[in-house]
């Protein structure tokens, strides 16, 4: 078996993308790899390939719980054994996951940073047969990279345990500063640097100034055929930018991340599908999203960074075909950028209340909470302590870099249903509680190893069989699960906060004040830069590859600023023509300014009208009552 049989029978391709082979030759080498190519330059293949050829497991670490499920899925219906362990699984789902990992033919264990702050699950990864450990969104190590995640810190944990596997790091965005940060932070040894260049020589990058986006929203919409995404700010916005396109006649939805799952899946199904012309979405949407033939993309409002704006912006256009970027700001976006700046950066007494306010809400205890994971309800919580949502959320954002704490995104897992008693006891129950007797029946017939491990359950389905409501079923669970016969977790789609150590009193809260300093500067810098690229008049994608350290990009020709310059150039070509013209023309005789309006074959009136103009202002024609001469 070779790389080019397993591209062909699992992705039915029969050639590689540039840089892809070479990554992957890397890796077969047993070096460390940093793989730095742009949104959808096809990554996961670089590990997926080279885990499938070499005996043992692969561990892929990722933040977006929603892109391993994804991911997950996708290998799951080639054939390939994969599972992901993420938030809100239980403690036995975990350790079955674990044990498969370790004695049964699992090729990819997906999971988030956070989960190797346990100390189970780094117990566990010791005793598995790991060929490759993937890093993807590799640049969330860095202090000095856009989305900072402090658990990624503990990765290099992982070449403790298994100092012999290469480490892959891939991601779409990374300066040289990020980029050599992350070699350092996962501990490389004799590195290899693949990167591709985040030229996109078919995306059409387009900025304008303007204080009515909407009605330049709505004729792009018009015009430009195909899908598109329009970001914006916040939820609010979603939904009334999508009720404006509706009302223009424009197929639009809206998409953020406080939908429940089942129906967030249905609008990114209808709009991938091409269902929905047009995505109106918060930066919640997108990770994972696969769809290569997406015309447009829209910022209506200043993102924070040029590495957020490139990764979004790089949905457009992957089948290669030509597509448009395009971003509005006006001077308002300008003076908003700066102030939301201020608000991310809550004080230190400041963090150190919310954490107090954190305890008190989940009533713990000091010394108490180390591991516990607890659904987290920003709104509940906020309304509670009557607390700024946004400046909370950043607030913990420092107290997990401490490693206090660690918050989770939004993710949906159904209901699950363990059966503890034996079979025996089972029965027994069910001859001494006759009222339970028929539910026990239907769920044992509905829903195979049960007996075994945590299975995804149904009580809307529970429900029709047994002819009963949703909520009735789930007080027959409770209570099956108050008398130890089942362990049942009901389904959940809220973020979880995990306390990664024991409670402590805000005055042994330490902070890191330095830290907290730094990360300031470092986003200063980056609103700095994405609001020097909305005004300077040089070409676009020069801005966006000399940012990432592409310092001989050519310019494109086809962002507005290469455009207006084409335009000027034709201008001025036009303008020397009719010069040259009229001063052949006069050269022969006087003539009236009809006549030597008439005699000019290039430009209109008015720009006739302003050579002439020029040339009398310069005294090289000169007028005689009626007549031009020279």
């Amino acid at each position: 078996m070779t790389i080019h049989n397993i591209l062909s029978r699992y992705w039915g391709f029969n050639r590689f993308r540039p840089l892809q082979e070479d990554i992957i030759q890397s890796v077969l080498d047993g070096k460390d790899t940093l793989a730095l190519m742009p949104t959808g330059g096809g990554k996961s293949l670089c590990f997926q390939v080279p885990a499938l050829l070499k005996p043992g497991i692969c561990i892929v670490v990722s933040p977006l719980i929603a892109l391993m499920k994804d991911q997950v899925e996708n290998l799951k219906e080639k054939g390939i054994k994969a599972i992901a362990i993420i938030s809100g699984m239980g403690k036995r789902e975990v350790d079955i996951a674990l044990d498969n990992c370790i004695y049964g033919d699992i090729k990819f264990l997906y999971l988030s940073p956070e989960r190797l702050l346990s100390d189970l699950v780094r117990v566990r990864i010791r005793h598995m047969k790991v060929n490759l450990i993937a890093i993807d969104e590799a640049h969330c190590i860095s202090q000095w990279g856009y989305d900072f995640r402090p658990p990624y810190l503990h990765l290099a944990e992982l070449r403790e345990i298994h100092p012999n596997v290469p480490i892959l790091a891939l991601t779409a965005t990374a300066t040289e500063r990020v980029a050599a940060d992350i070699q350092t932070k996962l501990n490389f040894r004799d590195p290899q640097v693949f990167r591709k260049s985040f030229e996109r020589k078919n995306l059409s990058y387009l900025v304008y100034n303007e204080e009515n986006k909407l009605r330049k929203l709505f004729s792009i919409a018009k015009n430009v055929k195909g899908t598109g995404i329009v970001y914006v700010r916040n939820r609010r916005q979603t939904q009334e930018v999508a009720r404006q396109l509706t009302m223009q006649g424009i197929s639009a939805d809206f998409y953020h991340a406080g939908l429940d799952t089942p129906l967030r899946m249905k609008k990114q199904s209808a709009w991938k599908n091409s269902e929905v012309k047009v995505i109106v979405a918060t930066n919640a949407f997108g990770m994972g999203i696969d769809k290569a033939d997406v015309r447009f993309v829209v910022h209506l409002d200043l993102p924070e960074s040029l590495e957020a704006y490139y990764q979004e912006a790089g949905r457009a256009g992957r089948d290669e075909k030509k597509a448009y970027v395009v971003l509005f700001y006006n001077n308002s976006d300008v003076l908003q950028l700066k102030n939301r700046l201020e608000q991310q950066y809550p004080s230190i007494e400041e963090i150190k209340q919310i954490y107090h306010h954190l305890g008190n809400y989940y009533q713990l205890a000091y010394g108490a909470g180390e591991g516990l994971s607890l659904e987290f309800d920003l709104a509940d919580f906020c309304s509670r302590f009557k607390l700024d949502p946004f400046r909370t959320l950043h607030a913990i954002k420092f107290l997990e870099h401490d490693e206090y704490i660690a918050l989770t995104e939004t993710v949906f897992l159904p209901s699950r249903v363990q059966v503890l008693s034996g079979s025996a006891d089972l029965y027994r129950f069910q001859v001494e509680q006759p009222a339970y007797d028929q539910f026990i029946k239907v769920l044992l017939r509905s829903y195979g190893g049960i007996f075994d491990q945590l299975s995804a359950v149904k009580e809307s389905d529970l429900g029709k069989r047994l002819g009963i409501s949703r909520s009735e079923i789930v007080k027959i669970l409770e209570k099956l699960q108050t008398l130890q016969i089942i362990n049942y977790i009901e389904q959940t789609d809220k973020p979880h906060l995990l306390f990664i150590k024991p409670r402590v009193d805000t005055s042994h809260l330490l902070i890191d004040r330095r830290y907290h300093a730094d990360r300031y500067q470092v986003h200063k810098s980056q609103i700095e830069a994405i609001i020097s690229y909305a005004v300077n008049n040089k070409c676009r994608s020069q801005q966006l590859l000399n940012y990432f350290n592409e310092t001989h990009a050519p310019v494109c020709g086809v962002c507005d600023v290469c455009l207006e310059n084409k335009k000027a150039v034709k201008k001025a070509g036009s303008t020397d023509e009719m010069v040259k013209s009229i001063l052949d023309e006069l050269s022969k005789k006087p003539l009236h300014l009809t006549e030597l309006i008439e005699c000019l074959h290039i430009g209109n009136d008015n720009e006739k009208l302003n050579v002439i103009r020029m040339l009398l202002d310069a005294g090289t024609v000169k007028v005689n009552g009626e007549y031009y001469y020279l």
